[in-house]
C-alpha cells in the first residue's frame, strides 16, 4: 500500500476524518494547480508545433500528449495535407516571387487575408512586419495542455476541419469561417495562425494580445488584435499582427487601423480571394490606402480594379489567364483587365490563387511603383 509522506498515526480514527478530508482537499487543489501550471507552462511555439502535427520540444509538458493515438493520427493528416499544398502551391509561389518581385519592403499588408500567413510568407518572405486583418475574432490561446483523451482528439479534428477549404483551394470561405472559428475547444484565428507559422518552419517567441490606443499605436492589453514575435530558419526576429477589423469605410474611419498601418511606412501588399470588396464604393479608404502606401501589389482580380492603376505611377505585369469572375461574382467582370491580359504579354505560372485556383485558370497582376 502506498504511504503518504505526512504522519497521522498518533490520532485516533474518529478524530482523523477532518484532517484526512483536509489533506485530500489539499491534494486535489495541488493536482488542479499542477494542471493549470502545465497549461501555462506550454510555450506557444510548442503549442503551435503540436497543433500543426509537429513534435513539441522534448521537455515540453505537451510531449506526453504527443504520444496519444489521437495526436499521432492528427499529425499524419496535417503533415500530409501541408506537404500537398506546399508542393502544389506555396513552394511554387516562393520560387516565382524570388525571381519576379524585385522590390522588397520591410512591411507587408494583407488586407482581407484573415489568418492566412502562409501566402503572406510565400510571396514576401523578406518582410519583417506582417499585418493581416479580417472580420474573424482572435480567440483565446489554445488550451492544449488542459485537454486529454477524447476531448483532445475531438478538438484536433475540429481544427483540421477549419483548414479543409484552405488546404484544398488555398483560401478560407468567409461565410464558413464564422462558424468554424467559433466551434470546438480551439476558437478564433489564433490557433490557425499557430499552425500556419509552425508549418512554415517558423519559431514563435512571444504572443501578446494588443489593441489600438488613442494615438493609433498598439499597446499590450486584451483587445481585438494579436502580436506574434517569431523568427524563420535563418533567424532574425519578425512581427506578425492580426487585427479583427471591419475594413469598410465606416469601420476604418473609427478604428484607426489604417493610421496604424501608415505609421509602419511603405510596404508591399497582397490581395486575393477578397470577394471583390475593393470594387465597391464603401471600401474606398482601404483601396486608396493600398494605392498610396504600397511599393508592390500582388493581386488577383478580386483586388483593386484595373482602372485605378495609373500607368504613370505603376508598372503592371500580368501572369496567368484572366477568365473573369466565377458565377457568383459575375458582376465584377473587367473588360479593361481582360484586354490587358490579351495584349500585355501575360506569362504562365505554376501555381493558382483566388477563386480560379487552378494554375491554368488563375490570374495574377503585379503592380510596382515607378
Amino acid at each position: 500500500m502506498r504511504r503518504f509522506p505526512w504522519k497521522v498515526s498518533c490520532v485516533k480514527f474518529s478524530s482523523r476524518k477532518p484532517l484526512i478530508f483536509a489533506l485530500f482537499a489539499a491534494l486535489l487543489i495541488s493536482i488542479s494547480a499542477a494542471g493549470a501550471w502545465a497549461a501555462e507552462a506550454a510555450h506557444p511555439n510548442d503549442v503551435a508545433r503540436f497543433l500543426a502535427g509537429l513534435e513539441p520540444a522534448t521537455d515540453s509538458p505537451l510531449t506526453p500528449l504527443a504520444r496519444s493515438a489521437g495526436w499521432r493520427s492528427h499529425s499524419r493528416e496535417m503533415r500530409s495535407a501541408w506537404r500537398a499544398i506546399d508542393s502544389r502551391q506555396l513552394s511554387n509561389i516562393s520560387s516565382w516571387a524570388s525571381s519576379k518581385l524585385r522590390r522588397r519592403s520591410a512591411t507587408m499588408f494583407y488586407m482581407f487575408g484573415g489568418p492566412d500567413f502562409a501566402h503572406a510568407d510565400a510571396f514576401y518572405p523578406h518582410a519583417s512586419t506582417y499585418v493581416l486583418s479580417g472580420l474573424e475574432p482572435v480567440g483565446r490561446k489554445p488550451p492544449v495542455a488542459a485537454l486529454s483523451g477524447e476531448q483532445l482528439t475531438s478538438a484536433l479534428a475540429t481544427l483540421r476541419g477549419s483548414f479543409t477549404n484552405f488546404l484544398k483551394y488555398g483560401y478560407f470561405i468567409t461565410s464558413e469561417m464564422n462558424a468554424q472559428f467559433k466551434s470546438g475547444r480551439f476558437t478564433g484565428t489564433l490557433p490557425v495562425l499557430y499552425v500556419m507559422l509552425a508549418s512554415s518552419g517558423k519559431t514563435i517567441h512571444k504572443v501578446e494580445y494588443v489593441a489600438l490606443s488613442g494615438g493609433k499605436a498598439v499597446r499590450v492589453r486584451n483587445g481585438s488584435a494579436v502580436r506574434i514575435t517569431f523568427s524563420g530558419r535563418r533567424g532574425g526576429e519578425k512581427t506578425l499582427y492580426y487585427f479583427q477589423t471591419n475594413l469598410a469605410d465606416a469601420g476604418v474611419a473609427q478604428s484607426g487601423f489604417l493610421t496604424f498601418c501608415a505609421r509602419l511606412g511603405e510596404g508591399d501588399a497582397l490581395v486575393k480571394s477578397a470577394s471583390y470588396l475593393l470594387h465597391l464604393g464603401h471600401f474606398s479608404r482601404v483601396r486608396s490606402f493600398l494605392l498610396k502606401n504600397s511599393a508592390t501589389i500582388v493581386q488577383d482580380d478580386t483586388g483593386i480594379p484595373f482602372k485605378y492603376f495609373k500607368r504613370s505611377t505603376w508598372r503592371l505585369r500580368p501572369f496567368g489567364k484572366y477568365l473573369g469572375p466565377i458565377e457568383i461574382f459575375k458582376h465584377a467582370y473587367q473588360e479593361d483587365l481582360a484586354q490587358f491580359f490579351k495584349t500585355g504579354g501575360a506569362r504562365s505560372i505554376r501555381f493558382g490563387i483566388g477563386y480560379r485556383w487552378h494554375p491554368t485558370r488563375t490570374n495574377v497582376l503585379v503592380a510596382e511603383r515607378n
